[in-house]
Formats: structure tokens, sequence, C-alpha cells
């Protein structure tokens, strides 16, 4: 599933390449993961052009001269492709754009369970969920002692906490295990058992992982002028390192799956605390 650094590589990715380029032509192939009629979606964009990128949480926000936007939330398999048109095309390709230059703007999900939305830029809250989830993690107003107040709200582990859109949007599955790591805090320990310097150091590890995966995440997926994003995260430290050394303290990585959920830690940098 993108989280906040690969979907961080695509924007700024996008950004660069995308930036004032016109879109030629558009062909909707796979119509269940559009939230607004493909219809609109292949009569209306051709002849628009994007204006700027954004990330909110998991969606990726394209904005177009037309002052709209199309907004992708890629679940957990969404894909997202600029490339040569002759490339080959992914099975599950749901969205082509042919873009001014040459290029082409695929956007592929294997289970289908990603969703595009097309509207107005100041209609983004119609989107469900939208207003009721919490702030983005990278919000300059979530500050620290505001990120302390917001998860005083919450109980149970604190891994839960992490990935509960409704406290904070953009860390899943795979980066909540690497803050956790990163912060020497074990995954399942509840929010009530922290201190108040465990949670700050949890808000500081969590903005750390960002930077320092952003660029990772970005060279595994872009060559050049070309985005081809398969989800490679070889360079993480702990998640999905089940039985390797822990590159922290050499202990060997536990994990643990629940709920078809993969939770990966180091019990010996990450100790449960006493009951």
């Amino acid at each position: 599933m993108p989280e906040i650094p690969e979907l961080e590589a695509i924007r700024g990715f996008f950004d660069e390449q995308l930036t004032g380029r016109r879109i030629e032509a558009c062909t909707v192939r796979i119509p269940v993961v559009f939230r607004t009629p493909a219809s609109e979606f292949r009569q209306t964009l051709p002849g628009d052009a994007f204006a700027a990128f954004r990330r909110h949480g998991k969606f990726l926000l394209l904005q177009l001269q037309s002052a709209r936007v199309i907004a992708v939330n890629p679940m957990l398999t969404g894909r997202f492709q600029y490339i040569d048109p002759a490339a080959k095309m992914p099975a599950k390709t749901c969205l082509v754009l042919a873009i001014e230059g040459g290029r082409a703007l695929r956007y592929a999900d294997d289970r289908l369970m990603g969703k595009l939305y097309l509207l107005p830029a100041d209609r983004l809250e119609s989107i469900p969920g939208w207003a009721e989830n919490g702030p983005d993690l990278l919000d300059p107003a979530l500050t620290e002692d505001v990120w302390l107040a917001r998860i005083a709200k919450y109980r149970g582990g604190i891994k839960n906490i992490l990935v509960n859109a409704a406290f904070v949007q953009g860390i899943g599955n795979a980066y909540s295990d690497e803050i956790l790591w990163e912060a020497r805090i074990n995954p399942y320990t509840p929010r009530t058992k922290l201190t108040t310097d465990d949670l700050r150091r949890l808000y500081r590890c969590a903005h750390a992982v960002m930077a320092w995966a952003t660029p990772l995440a970005r060279a595994a997926m872009v060559k050049q002028d070309t985005l081809d994003y398969e989800e490679r995260r070889d360079f993480l430290r702990v998640h999905r390192r089940g039985g390797q050394p822990c590159p922290r303290c050499g202990t060997p990585i536990s994990e643990i799956t629940a709920n078809q959920r993969v939770t990966s830690f180091c019990r010996q940098c990450q100790p449960e605390l006493p009951a």
C-alpha cells in the first residue's frame, strides 16, 4: 500500500515532469475504480492540463488548470506509471492518459480497490471520510503539542493508533513498523503506558522516518524521466524482515501476523513494558 514516502516521491516526480502539460486523450479501461462517472473523465479531461500536485494522507491530488482535481486513493495495490506508451501495459490498467510530449500516464490496480474522483478543487470534502479523518502527518499545523493532545484521546495498542486515519493520515502498516522501531517502542504497547517523552519521541521519529524513506522510495521507482512504480521497499529496516538480524542490535526480527496485518519488530530494541 502506498504511504507517505511513495506518494511524496510520486508527487515530486509529477511536479517536475507534468506541470503545465496538456492531456491529449483519456482512455477508461476498467470503470469499477471510478467514483465519478467514467464518462466525465473520457469527455472532459482531453484538452485540460496539469497545474500542480499535492498529497493529502493517502490521496494523491492532481490539480488541473480547469480548477478541478483528479483525486486518487490507491488503497492496497494502486500503481502509477509515466512511461513510453509502447511499454507493456499491466493487465489491470484502469486509466490511461495520453500526455503532451508523447508519454502516457497510467493507473493500474491489481485488486481494483482504489478510488478515483474528478471534482472541483473546492469540493474535496465531498469525498467520503475526507472531513472526518485526522490531519496529515506532515501538515505543519500538526505540531508536537497538537500531536500529544490528539493522541491522548486514543486507547489501545500504539501501532493501531498510528495507522488509524481518524488520528493521523498517511501512515500505514509498513512505515508504522519503521517508526516504532526508530522510536524503540513495542507496537503492542498500550498508549496509556507511554510517557509524554515517549510520545514526543514518537512524533519526531515519525517525521524522521518519512524524511529518510522518501528519497529511497523515489530511487526505487523513478529512472530519469520515467516512473514505473512497483512496490519495492528493500531499504526498510524491520518491516517484513522476520528472522533477519535487527540492523541496530543483531537480534532476529520478530514477525506476527494478525487480522491480515504483518507486524515486524525487534524484541530487544522494542521490549514489552512491565504490566
